[in-house]
């Protein structure tokens, strides 16, 4: 499965959702989802952040790649934007509930167990690629590379 997320700042904030369906429901995450077939990540984050919140980001760039694979057999793929600007105003939708959080206060025990391990290095700057290896929920295995941009 190839998918993204998105990452948004304003300030000292990063906009957050509590996910409500799909991969991760109940959780606390960056807005994002599958790619659909002629779609490149930049188009699908773009698409995904107006379905989830119904606000268009105006400028993200790559950051990261994220590697899952699942005992269960599910592969995922998945490109990690970060962005600052964007139009509209977020808002709920039957998929996500936004919500602002502080950099430096991220709900980690909320969100799923890698985001400890990148999360907070990719919003103060640092490039990624990441490894990990889940049991449903459960983290078994990571690898994490940093770079400086």
């Amino acid at each position: 499965m190839i998918a993204n997320l998105v990452f948004l700042t304003r300030g000292c904030e990063v906009l957050l959702i509590h996910k409500k369906t799909g991969l991760g429901a109940g959780k606390i995450n960056g807005p994002g989802g599958k790619l659909e077939a002629g779609e490149t990540a930049h188009e699908a984050a773009i698409r995904e952040v107006q379905e989830e919140l119904c606000i268009t980001p105006t400028f993200i760039e790559e950051r990261g790649v994220l590697y899952f694979d699942f005992v269960d057999g599910l592969k995922l793929h998945c490109t990690v934007f970060q962005g600052s600007g964007f139009e509209g105003i977020p808002t709920e939708t039957r998929e996500a509930r936004p919500e602002w959080f502080p950099i430096d206060d991220l709900p980690l025990d909320r969100m799923w167990a890698d985001d400890r391990h990148w999360l907070p290095q990719m919003l103060a700057g640092k490039a990624f690629q990441a490894w990990f290896e889940f049991d449903g929920e459960k983290m078994l295995s990571k690898e994490v590379r940093f770079e400086e941009r």
